[in-house]
């Protein structure tokens, strides 16, 4: 049922997911509480999208990149989440070696894509802020949207270079993943062959998909730190900190999370630890993300407020 013989080795077919290991009791909470954030994430993001679409106030592209963020949080929720609960009610569930290696491409490239647009994003309030003149020549309509279209096109293209090289690699047993989901880690740690090309191609991959964005991010930021100082009155600097704010809170929860997995040597780091850890940036981001925009951004909750009296009427 696991394994067929190919070129006289025994290759991977089902891969076993283990999931949250307990009791039933904590099982199921765990299955309600999950189940519960995937529906506040579907419904808080397909609102935010609706918002930005309907909106006439929203058309910017400031707005239209978080609707994009939003469009990508569900993919990763997703990704993620329905598995994660068939896992719970069956303590540990089955998946194919091609749906685990799609799986773990879609959340790669969802989460390479929030990271060139979370850096699109901090440009974009650099030059709100830093030239506001040359605001709506810099930052058309068409440019951002040719500019989101690219960070779609490169999150889906680079990852799938060492996607594939994975995907070559020989899996002749075991075929047990101690983690909620297919990440790259657990997944190569079943290889029967070197992963040295995968981690290289990983290790270089990096810069473009994490790196740069976050240079672009630093820079950015330091910069808009620079010009808001320079504003003579409190208000003004409190005004225009107020519209980086949730851009900032964001950025702040997305790399602290991926760098506590990736980044932070997990060495002595037992699994369920990195299970949480991993829940962080899978299911519980994608939730905050449409709570910390809707609440901390007057535009966002006065459409919600507009739309909502005319459905009253």
């Amino acid at each position: 049922f696991f394994y067929i013989q190919e070129n006289n080795k025994t290759a991977v077919t089902v891969i076993f997911l283990l999931g949250f290991q307990g009791s039933q009791d904590l099982r199921v909470y765990l299955f309600c509480l999950f189940l519960l954030i995937y529906c506040g994430t579907i419904c808080g993001n397909l609102l935010i999208i609706a918002l930005v679409s309907t909106s006439r106030t929203l058309h910017t592209p400031m707005y239209f990149f978080i609707s994009q963020l939003s469009i990508s949080d569900i993919l990763l929720s997703t990704d993620i989440v329905p598995n994660l609960l068939h896992i719970l009610l069956n303590n540990g569930g089955t998946i194919t070696f091609i749906g685990c290696i799609t799986q773990f491409y879609a959340f790669s490239a969802s989460e390479a894509f929030e990271c060139f647009l979370l850096a699109l994003m901090s440009y974009d309030h650099y030059v709100a802020i830093c030239h506001p003149l040359r605001y709506h020549t810099v930052m058309k309509s068409e440019h951002s949207r040719t500019l989101t279209t690219t960070c779609w096109l490169f999150g889906f293209s680079i990852v799938l270079i060492y996607t594939i090289t994975t995907a070559k690699m020989d899996f002749c047993g075991p075929n047990t993943i101690d983690h909620i989901f297919c990440d790259l880690g657990p997944l190569l740690e079943l290889a029967c062959s070197s992963s040295f090309i995968v981690d290289l191609q990983v290790y270089f991959l990096s810069f473009p998909i994490v790196i740069i964005p976050s240079a672009i991010i630093l820079l950015s930021y330091t910069y808009i730190v620079l010009e808001v100082l320079k504003i003579p009155s409190q208000n003004g600097r409190q005004k225009a900190f107020s519209t980086c704010s949730s851009h900032l809170i964001v950025v702040s929860i997305f790399y602290w999370t991926m760098f506590s997995v990736y980044i932070v040597p997990t060495k002595g780091q037992s699994s369920t630890i990195s299970k949480i850890l991993s829940l962080l940036y899978t299911v519980f981001t994608p939730f905050n993300n449409p709570i910390i925009y809707s609440l901390r951004n007057e535009e966002i909750k006065k459409s919600l407020q507009k739309i909502l009296c005319t459905s009253d009427i």
